[in-house]
């Protein structure tokens, strides 16, 4: 008996208990209005609250950066007198959405569904979208569905434009790109980054020099905000890479930054070109070109490339003859789209290309780069495979089209937007501008370290070097222990070779096979540095000219299997004087023969040229071997080749009396016999000014 009573009296309890906690649940889940009948007893707070809130619209009816941290501000005054009305706790989850605090949003996107599950018509898919963005990817498709729901009659986008099966996919596509991370180190460039917005970062090849955009205080409109979204005003920013880390950011001032918005968005392989954008007429694109240590005042691109819609990231090749942009005009796949233009006769871009449905979805595509392979491009996309927002994909043309764009992968995508992504030469960093959570303002830019992609240094050796019969300063090649890309990047410095002082040169690249210039670069006048990209699978020739000199030649015959390398190579140019020699690295002969090989015509068109143009030039051709075989016979053989070289020049009507040749076979080597690579230094030809 006892016991039945306790039991009784014990359910009497729990059932008082649940009563009182449903009680609790309803009275917490009721909507409670800003009326005066709510608050009878609190008509000043309640006015003051009231008079919180119409400020807060004002911020969040505008919709823009900054805008909705101001409004949170006023919203949360309001909240703190009655958290209990659905309405505001949607705005301020609405509101936090829109920052890099959106882990905050969820809370009040809970309450207010709690409390009113129809209090706006996207609760559901804002919700939904939280959790997708804080990797609650099970509740997210769960709040997905709910919203799809509402939608009547069902329809692949609702009515606010939403794609709800996409977003389900997002999720699904997450968990499967999370549960397989790619091998990366993700750093936040603290020397870089401020509390204010950093984003696109833009490096050169071989990541010397970094250029991005940022909102900061110390922008050339000082201490002045843009009133359409509340930041401050755009600029420009440059940094160098020391070898260990970035330089604190440098604004360069004009031409590059102006009293308005400034934004990089394009530069060159070489760091000697870049593009900008400016906001007038919907969004164009301007380029700049580095002057010796200045920039030029920037110059609109023509109407092939600008439109009256908007124009915003773009991106050079390898070689400077093609850009590639993004542009919402109107005859692309939809959004914004991926647009290709060459340069044409005029030396100016010629008609713009939309690059295909391969890459280019019905949603938009942002922050164009194509890697100085010449081929592999990396874009932001919302469409394709994403995890959300905008996710970064690569493709490659090959064989007269784009691959299948593959994502970069978690952790380098998140739900959010990641995008203006750049890379290295060698494949091993990458650049990118993230919302994040350990960020230090609203987008902050990030290294990857793709870890697979370590270097080594070889030695300096003739058996590495691809044709190093040149008179350098300094010479190493460094390469890749795993494959990344398949380039060669070569760099260094062109010289007077009397004072060692820069030269500014012209750098013309041809593909011997087709006789073909591919790409013509200048060295810079103040430094005279310079830096070219070589994708594998060609035979270069590589021409330094510039006025009162010999020209200087190089050749790479790089193989399609080449992978990536740097050759640092520092070129003296020599004065056209008397007794000057230049190796030509450019003649070939069949093998033991003195027939010249087509590849050859360009080199010898470059010398028909020199005489051409300083027509006292008298020069002495010479042939040089190695020293297989016997001397008599090298002798007869480097003759031979020298006198086809001079019989080609007066068949292009150079006097006979200018011109003299003789064969050393190989009692003039320049390196050692005993390699293979010394000796294809030795067998070369020459030329030597005899008077001028």
């Amino acid at each position: 008996m006892k016991h039945s009573i306790k039991n009784f009296i014990i359910r009497i309890l729990l059932i008082n208990i649940l009563i009182l906690l449903m009680l609790t649940f309803n009275l917490n889940a009721q909507n409670v209005d800003f009326k005066k009948s709510n608050f009878p007893d609190q008509k000043k707070q309640l006015k003051k609250a009231i008079k919180n809130i119409k400020k807060g619209d004002r911020y969040y009816g505008v919709g823009e950066g900054m805008y909705y941290f101001t409004a949170i501000g006023y919203y949360l005054m309001a909240n703190s007198f009655n958290s209990d009305n659905a309405l505001l706790n949607y705005k301020i989850g609405n509101c936090y959405m829109h920052t890099i605090q959106k882990i905050n949003s969820i809370p009040y996107l809970e309450k207010a569904i709690e409390m009113d599950s129809v209090v706006a018509p996207d609760i559901n898919f804002l919700l939904g979208q939280a959790y997708q963005l804080t990797y609650k990817f099970k509740k997210a498709k769960e709040q997905y569905e709910k919203y799809r729901q509402t939608l009547f009659p069902k329809r692949y986008f609702s009515d606010l434009g939403i794609d709800v099966d996409k977003k389900i996919d997002e999720c699904n596509n997450a968990k499967k790109l999370i549960s397989n991370p790619v091998l990366v180190s993700i750093t936040n460039l603290k020397n870089i980054n401020s509390t204010y917005p950093e984003y696109n970062p833009i490096i050169n090849a071989d990541e010397s020099i970094m250029m991005f955009t940022s909102c900061r205080p110390d922008s050339s409109l000082k201490n002045t905000k843009d009133p359409t979204d509340n930041k401050y005003y755009e600029d420009i920013y440059i940094t160098n890479n020391n070898g260990s880390d970035w330089s604190l950011p440098e604004n360069p001032g004009k031409p590059l930054n102006t009293e308005l918005n400034d934004a990089i968005i394009g530069l060159s392989p070489d760091g000697q070109k870049l593009f900008i954008y400016k906001g007038s007429n919907g969004g164009d694109i301007y380029q700049c070109n580095l002057e010796g240590d200045k920039w030029s005042k920037p110059k609109k691109l023509n109407n092939n490339i600008n439109t009256k819609y908007h124009e915003s990231s773009a991106s050079f090749s390898y070689d400077g003859r093609t850009i590639y942009f993004v542009s919402n005009k109107n005859e692309g796949y939809g959004g914004s789209d991926i647009y290709m233009s060459k340069i044409n006769e005029l030396g100016d871009w010629g008609k713009a290309i939309n690059i295909g449905s391969n890459i280019n979805t019905r949603y938009d595509e942002e922050g164009v780069f194509m890697h100085p392979d010449g081929k592999t491009l990396y874009f932001s996309s919302e469409g394709h495979k994403t995890m959300g927002g905008l996710d970064i994909f690569k493709s490659a043309y090959e064989n007269g089209k784009w691959s299948e764009p593959v994502n970069l992968g978690y952790p380098v995508n998140t739900p959010d937007d990641d995008v203006f992504f750049s890379i290295s030469a060698s494949g091993e960093h990458g650049y990118f501008s993230s919302i994040r959570p350990e960020g230090n303002g609203e987008e902050d830019i990030y290294c990857i370290t793709f870890l697979e992609y370590q270097k080594k240094l070889i030695n300096n050796t003739e058996d590495n070097l691809l044709a190093s019969i040149a008179e350098p300063i300094s010479e190493t090649i460094t390469q890749s222990k795993t494959k990344t890309s398949n380039l060669t990047l070569v760099k260094g410095e062109i010289l007077d070779g009397t004072t060692s002082k820069p030269v500014e040169a012209t750098i013309e690249i041809i593909d011997n096979e087709k006789n073909e210039v591919v790409a013509t670069f200048k060295s810079n006048s103040k430094t005279g540095k310079y830096l070219i990209s070589l994708p594998s699978g060609h035979n270069y020739g590589m021409v330094v000219e510039a006025e009162e000199y010999l020209f200087h030649s190089e050749n790479f015959d790089i193989s399609p299997s080449t992978e990536y390398r740097e050759i640092k190579k520092n070129i003296l140019l020599k004065k056209i004087e008397v007794g000057k020699k230049i190796v030509l690295k450019n003649i070939f002969f069949d093998f033991d023969k003195a027939s010249i090989r087509s590849e050859s015509m360009s080199e010898l068109s470059r010398l028909t040229k020199l005489m051409n143009n300083v027509p006292t030039l008298k020069i002495e051709v010479s042939g040089h071997t190695d020293n297989i075989g016997s001397a008599a016979y090298n002798k007869n053989l480097s003759e031979k080749r020298a006198k086809a070289v001079v019989d080609y020049l007066t068949k292009k009507r150079i006097s006979k009396e200018r011109l003299t040749y003789k064969g050393y076979g190989f009692s003039e080597p320049i390196a050692t016999n005993n390699t293979e690579g010394g000796r294809q230094q030795n067998r070369r030809t020459e030329f030597k000014v005899l008077s001028k």
